[in-house]
């Protein structure tokens, strides 16, 4: 750990310029006195540490000394893959290493392209979780990351979508993180099923390895996985009329798979801008709660059924305002 840290606070100097003792402890997360110590040992190994002392003192290296020394570790590996999601690589236990990984990366490029990547970072930033929602933080992800990357068999205990529990053996083949919530693909039973992390709980490792499938691509499954997840989530259809007004609020209702419907099935406004569209719907009770989000936005049109069902719904809401 010690060798780590002297190697992390050598290229921190050198990426940096200068730097305060406290502003090296409170990056590394260690004492200031840990630092001192470690600034001496680096000098007594023969790297020219220069200490301007006083008030606003600070140390540097001299003469513009650079070193090389810029592998990296196993854990800093994973990390880069994660590199453009800090929050992810904190939730997996990665965050601290992630840092330590960036710094190596800054150290071994030229001036002038560590100057351009601090610039760029400042400009972008991805924030993954979904408005109107907090973001899960799944008890088990750690353990459950680890054993992806090392491909280690798992026994875990998990809780379905309708409460019930059931035990599990997996093969982790892999994580996604989809606005804000995190999805394990594995395999069960010779199939690959598809599980909500936060719904882990117990997961202990079954103390052996496993061979992934030689066809297994995450990002195809999880493509194909998504489609058919749309597809069972929204199993019917309704043709109805949306002022434009509804039309904004699409997107915000029914995400992606509405907003794939107003591309492909919205008509032409009239001349009061409504304008028809075959909108995708959950079955009987949900779609019912779905469509009266609307309001006054939106007018049902077809199946007849629902139409009635928004009618009745609509008289009882009146009434209780009578």
């Amino acid at each position: 750990m010690r060798a780590s840290r002297l190697i992390s606070e050598l290229l921190l100097l050198q990426t940096r310029g200068q730097m305060t003792a406290r502003q090296l402890a409170d990056e590394l997360e260690v004492s200031v006195r840990t630092v001192y110590r470690d600034l001496d040992a680096l000098g007594q190994a023969g790297v020219p540490v220069y200490a301007e002392r006083g008030r606003h003192g600070a140390y540097q290296l001299v003469g513009g000394y650079r070193t090389r020394l810029t592998g990296l570790t196993d854990a800093e590996a994973r990390a880069l893959a994660l590199s453009g999601l800090p929050d992810a690589a904190a939730e997996l236990g990665l965050g601290t290493v992630l840092a330590a990984a960036r710094l190596k990366l800054h150290a071994a490029l030229p001036d002038d392209l560590r100057c351009r990547a601090a610039e760029l970072s400042g400009r972008f930033l991805l924030d993954e979780p979904g408005w109107l929602r907090e973001r899960e933080q799944p008890a088990a992800l750690a353990e459950v990351a680890d054993a992806v990357w090392q491909r280690l068999r798992v026994r875990v205990s998990y809780r379905r979508w309708d409460g019930s529990g059931v035990e599990r053996v997996l093969d982790p083949l892999g994580l996604v993180l989809k606005a804000g919530v995190w999805y394990l693909a594995a395999r069960a039973d010779g199939r690959v099923r598809t599980y909500r992390v936060a719904r882990i709980g117990s997961l202990t490792v079954a103390g052996e390895t496993f061979d992934p499938p030689a066809d297994f691509d995450l990002g195809a499954y999880w493509r194909a996985w998504s489609a058919d997840f749309e597809r069972r989530l929204y199993p019917s259809h309704a043709l109805v009329e949306l002022s434009p007004a509804g039309r904004d609020l699409v997107p915000w209702y029914l995400g992606s798979a509405g907003a794939r419907a107003l591309r492909e099935t919205g008509g032409d406004p009239d001349e009061h801008g409504w304008s028809r569209v075959l909108l995708p719907v959950e079955a009987e009770g949900p779609a019912l709660g779905q469509l009266l989000r609307f309001g006054p936005e939106l007018r049902v049109l077809d199946p007849p059924g629902l139409r009635r069902r928004v009618e009745e719904a609509l008289v009882r809401m009146s009434e209780l305002y009578d």
